[in-house]
């Protein structure tokens, strides 16, 4: 005879257990048979009403900090024997404490193919104290999340996503809501919705009113998913780190180094320094010293520290705000180079010659001591005359030979052919309260080409300082131009008169010959604008192909190990191949190469995307408060949907629909990049310069759309001649004419969705 259980004999076998277990398990594992299942059962919903366990989609029962028998997991590590081990995707480690290591149980074929940060859903099973999890189904960059616009219908609640790809809004339950109210911005969690309609959500985190400038920055971060917090035990290795004593270190403090920053920069993590070289065998050379904060001393590999720095894979930066890599501890102090504090240091010496050809180079580990803080704008009204405080100083000693060395360099890239792109970058400005004060284009100094040059000729000298070790590395590497885009690139110059060598092939001299011209012409910020966009994308990767944009043959990140895991990897790499003390790279590091290159490539997209949303966003709320206002700019872009308009004085692109030009058929001329009038012969064609209004400005997805002022504004570009097509105006070749009647259409269909949309917005402000 069995005895009836006790509430503590539940909840110690289910911690044996370690996952959910169904009701018959629990029976059968108590010997719960015929008039004992219903104590038995009150004894289970007692447990569950006081918090202890947990019952699972009606039927199963685990602790409640356990963990369900599937689950979805993320992979978190893979050792050198290639061992693969996971954690939860949902738990929360400040009621839980730290998330279980769960391993990966291999199948008959070996060890799954999986990279860290995958995601799979997985059954658990706990032997002694240790899961393992058997891979049911791998999941292919699932998005649980949805970050929206909480809006009220007729028929309820929907959340309508930000992103502008999104096909569908999300339903939500009225009980799901939260504490969010109608119009605000909120995070929802997908919920499973099989046989419904419309897909589910649920509110799980509110971002703010839809009006607030200050949400912006935490849209884009929800949306793509970046991590903001830092766990407990991250923080907590960061609490008792120090800068280390001189020991072995070269003492670096008494040479006048300095950091030259935007005046809005949240790290220093870059020193240089140069002085014309004494050795009387390099006449006119100089030596240079580019000191870089010593992360590698404070991240070690594999630490908690290392593994979030890893995930993050870098720091991204919004205009009001930034999300680190590393902790504040390491990103705003010890790994902040601050004037007249000392601070580790991996430096180079680097020697040119008068010709900017790079002599020699010497890594050592340091201790240094930055002279002064600069601003590029500082620095740059120094050397045209307007000393302050700070700069009067140390002109002649430290700023001078900075830009003299820097010439040497100059000229040494325009003889290499590196391309000289000029395109138009915009800044959002923000006040001293942190609110967003306007938007402009960002001006272009020749102090950020002297800190460029100083920083690619220091990544230049780390590439070969581990090639001449033949020791792994992490490259910058860049594609040459080829195929599809390169030839529709050549299509647009030639319209201009611009060249580019037959057979699909073009160096950098060759481009910048061309950019050296459109420096000529109104139009010339396009001809780089359609250059840069024939560019293939520059990634990390163990195999060199060499630099194609600074034409370069190697060429790795060393200067950013504060914002940048690949700069971390390459600091590790040099100090293990040339010695120089600990933290330097892991031999299971050293296999992983591949995959970590993979991964910091994928952040470093993630990131750009999230910058880019935000500043579009931020843009937008600026056009919001100038509705109806006029402005100039040029065509940046033709499709068969309307114009792409680039502001001269913001930067900011904004669509002029279609259906908005004056009235005609247009047909969309892609030989020519113009919208043609198949009636009147009306030409709207790329880089003509436009005159427009605002119309309307969404901040919340980040688009703006304009209205042309002067309908016959948008056919005369400077030094456009048609090659291809037939004629200029009237009679143009492209797509049937029996096509745009349904485009118009589809068009006027989506415009009045839009303004049905903003009706309903403001009925229910």
């Amino acid at each position: 005879m069995h005895s009836f259980p006790k509430d503590t004999d539940i909840l110690n076998f289910l911690k044996k257990i370690g996952t959910s277990v169904s009701k018959r398990e629990l029976n059968d594992a108590f010997h719960i048979r015929g008039e004992a299942r219903i104590p038995f059962k009150r004894l289970l919903n007692s447990l569950e009403s006081q918090g202890l366990i947990v019952k699972e989609d009606g039927k199963n029962y685990r602790l409640s900090d356990g963990l369900p028998s599937v689950c979805i997991l993320e992979i978190t590590d893979i050792d050198l024997d290639g061992d693969v081990f996971a954690q939860p995707v949902e738990w929360d480690e400040d009621k839980k404490g730290q998330a279980p290591r769960i391993e990966i149980r291999p199948d008959k074929k070996g060890h799954p193919s999986v990279k860290v940060n995958d995601r799979v859903l997985a059954r658990l099973t706990k032997i002694g104290e240790i899961f393992e999890a058997e891979i049911l189904k791998r999941l292919d960059a699932p998005k649980s999340r949805v970050v929206g616009q909480l809006r009220q219908t007729k028929n309820g609640y929907v959340l309508a996503p930000l992103d502008r790809k999104a096909k569908f809004d999300f339903e939500v339950a009225e009980q799901d809501m939260g504490d969010a109210k109608p119009f605000m911005i909120v995070v929802g969690e997908i919920q499973p919705a099989r046989g419904s309609l419309r897909r589910k959500a649920r509110v799980v985190e509110v971002i703010g009113n839809d009006d607030d400038p200050k949400a912006i920055s935490v849209m884009a971060i929800h949306e793509m998913g970046l991590r903001t917090a830092f766990p407990d035990d991250v923080i907590i290795s960061t609490n008792d780190m120090n800068v280390p004593p001189l020991g072995d270190r070269v003492d670096l403090r008494d040479i006048p180094l300095v950091t030259i920053d935007g005046s809005d920069a949240r790290d220093f993590d870059d020193a240089v320094f140069a002085e014309r070289d004494t050795d009387p065998h390099n006449k006119n050379g100089y030596h240079l010293i580019v000191a870089i904060a010593d992360v590698a001393h404070y991240v070690r590999p594999f630490s908690p520290l290392d593994k979030e720095a890893f995930a993050r894979g870098n720091s991204t930066y919004f205009p009001d705000r930034v999300v680190p890599m590393l902790p504040e501890r390491l990103s705003n102090d010890l790994c902040s180079l601050r004037p007249n504090e000392p601070r580790a240091t991996l430096a180079v010496h680097l020697w040119i010659d008068a010709e900017g050809n790079l002599l020699r180079h010497q890594f050592v580990r340091g201790l240094m001591q930055s002279r002064a803080r600069l601003t590029y704008e500082q620095v740059q009204k120094a050397m045209d005359g307007e000393l302050d405080s700070t700069t009067a100083p140390i002109l002649e000693k430290v700023i001078q030979p900075l830009y003299a060395a820097w010439k040497i360099l100059d000229d040494a890239r325009i003889k290499r052919g590196a391309l000289d792109l000029d395109v138009p970058e915009r800044k959002i400005i923000i006040n001293s309260k942190n609110e967003m004060a306007g938007v402009a284009v960002r001006e272009r100094l020749n102090s950020h080409r002297v800190i460029e040059e100083f920083m690619i000729l220091a990544n230049v000298a780390a590439a070969q300082a581990l090639e001449a070790k033949k020791f792994p590395c992490i490259y910058r590497i860049h594609d040459r131009p080829t195929g599809d885009k390169l030839s529709s690139a050549s299509a647009f110059l030639e319209a201009f008169g611009l060249n580019l060598p037959k057979g699909g092939v073009a160096n950098p001299g060759q481009l910048n010959n061309i950019l050296l011209k459109a420096k000529e012409m109104k139009a010339g910020f396009l001809i780089h604008e359609i250059i840069l966009r024939s560019q293939a994308q520059a990634v990390y990767s163990p195999d060199n192909i060499g630099h194609f944009g600074l034409a370069l043959q190697k060429y790795a990140h060393f200067t950013s190990p504060i914002r940048r895991y690949a700069d971390l990897i390459v600091h590790r790499a040099l100090i293990k191949a040339y010695h120089l003390g600990d933290g330097g790279l892991d031999d299971t590091e050293r296999v992983r190469l591949t995959e970590i290159a993979s991964h910091i490539s994928s952040t470093e997209r993630v990131s750009a995307e999230a910058e880019r949303n935000a500043v579009d966003r931020f843009t937008a709320r600026f056009l919001q408060d100038r509705l109806g206002h006029t402005m100039t700019g040029r065509i940046g872009g033709v499709t068969r949907f309307g114009l792409f308009v680039r502001l001269t004085d913001t930067a900011a692109d904004g669509l002029v629909p279609i259906r908005t030009l004056p009235q005609d058929y247009y047909v969309h001329e892609e030989s020519q990049h113009a919208l043609i009038g198949k009636r009147t012969g009306r030409v709207f064609r790329l880089g003509a310069p436009v005159l427009v209004k605002v119309v309307e400005a969404d901040p919340l997805t980040g688009s703006t759309v304009l209205e042309l002022v002067n309908g016959e504004d948008g056919a005369d570009v400077d030094g456009y001649k048609p090659t291809r097509g037939r004629s200029f105006r009237g009679k143009a070749s492209g797509k049937s004419s029996k096509s745009l009647p349904e485009e118009r259409a589809t068009e006027y269909k989506k415009s009045q969705r839009h303004k049905k949309r903003n009706k309903n917005r403001n009925k229910h402000r």
